[in-house]
């Protein structure tokens, strides 16, 4: 029986997926219908990993190295779902536009890049493509990082289907969750001269932090590399408690290339010489961590730092999807970083596979209650995708060649 790989189907396809809630380390039903789907569709391989993404592979004629396309199986919270205009679970389609949490982020093009791959089925493509859904990307990228020690060996470039609204996005900037801790002296709130309070130093340290941020680097294609202080904490949290520490969480958009240890040599040397010795109190700093579990049981403290990367405009495998994109829809795409990170980081930033994004979406929807995804502009690229999969693997095919 013929695959009906129409656009309308993988548009029902989206709904569905729409419709499963699938919070990072709660995808079990969201991955059970992606990977029942891939075998409807008759994918030569299909699988879920030990964390519990989902790939399936297209087997090629050998020609070429393997093309990874990925988009990622988790989503964040609806927050408020009253405050949404369209139940964020309903799917709706209305003037247009597919609505509700996932239809752009990332459950619309998920479906869209799965029936594109599907077509490769037929004609069957010049190397395997692979398609790997994964796990906790919205958390740092544990999926996408296990995915790539297991099988990034054999992975001549990748796709990713984060939003580009049409545009072929080159790479992202990083994100680091850092913690600035200032250690002081726990006591009873009626005695505070037997203590050492931490909060005391925040006037200084505050200040100082901005002052390290509004110095931080720029990168001419991915902009700057910024601070924003997201939370203060401190412990113990009883009111009537002098606390012995302040934490506080920093989100660092870091620059292509900046590693962990780097971040935090460059913020301590700024530290100690911007407040120098803060006696009574210390000053640590390090690299956030959460103690993460996927829904196969898996678990492990993951820390909280996702890779920048960044493609050269004129790089082969760039210059081979544009040209795609432009035969195919007449009109040359722009090329241009995302504004958020993806799971690029690790097949690029980390793992050193050519990688680019190509999806239908506006980054603006992101994360937002007004999430939504319009379909002409999705039709466009779904149209335009089997041409860019060979064309980004034949220019694979060349550099491996040349």
């Amino acid at each position: 029986m013929a695959r009906d790989l129409r656009f309308e189907t993988a548009i029902a396809f989206a709904r569905d997926l729409i419709r499963l809630p699938s919070l990072p380390g709660q995808e079990a039903q969201l991955a059970a219908r992606v990977r029942t789907e891939l075998e409807h569709l008759r994918f030569d391989d299909v699988w879920i990993d030990e964390l519990g993404s989902v790939l399936g592979r297209v087997r090629g004629r050998g020609q070429a190295p393997s093309l990874l396309i990925s988009c990622h199986l988790d989503a964040v919270d609806v927050g408020d779902a009253a405050a949404w205009a369209h139940d964020p679970f309903a799917a709706d389609i209305e003037d247009g536009w597919l609505h509700g949490r996932g239809s752009m982020d990332i459950k619309g093009p998920l479906a869209l890049i799965t029936y594109a791959a599907a077509h490769g089925l037929e004609s069957r493509p010049a190397g395997d493509v692979i398609v790997a859904h994964t796990v906790l990307e919205e958390r740092g990228g544990w999926g996408m990082a296990h995915v790539m020690e297991r099988i990034g060996s054999e992975i001549g470039a990748a796709i990713i289907g984060e939003a580009t609204a049409g545009d072929v996005c080159t790479g992202h900037r990083g994100r680091a969750e850092v913690v600035v801790e200032v250690v002081g002296k726990a006591g009873h709130a009626s005695a505070p001269d037997r203590a050492h309070n931490p909060i005391e130093l925040l006037p200084r340290l505050v200040p100082a932090l901005q002052r390290f941020a509004d110095a931080l680097p720029s990168d001419v294609a991915l902009g700057r590399s910024t601070i924003a202080p997201t939370m203060i904490e401190t412990l113990p949290r009883s009111r009537n408690v002098i606390p012995d520490r302040v934490r506080l969480t920093l989100d660092w958009r870091v620059l292509a290339g900046d590693t962990p240890v780097q971040l935090l040599d460059r913020l301590d040397t700024y530290l100690v010489a911007e407040i120098g010795p803060a006696a009574p109190f210390e000053v640590h700093t390090r690299i956030g961590v959460e103690r993460q579990t996927t829904y196969t049981g898996e678990a492990a403290d993951r820390p909280l730092f996702t890779p920048g990367f960044l493609m050269r405009s004129d790089h082969p495998i760039v210059d081979a999807a544009v040209a795609a994109v432009a035969a195919r829809t007449g009109r040359r795409p722009a090329t241009r970083p995302w504004t958020f990170a993806t799971d690029g980081g690790y097949t690029c930033g980390v793992g050193g596979v050519p990688t680019l994004g190509f999806a239908p979406g506006e980054e603006r929807f992101a994360h937002t209650d007004t999430e939504r995804l319009e379909l002409a502009s999705a039709r466009a690229v779904y149209d335009a995708y089997p041409d860019v999969f060979g064309a980004v693997q034949n220019a694979a095919r060349a550099l491996r060649d040349r």
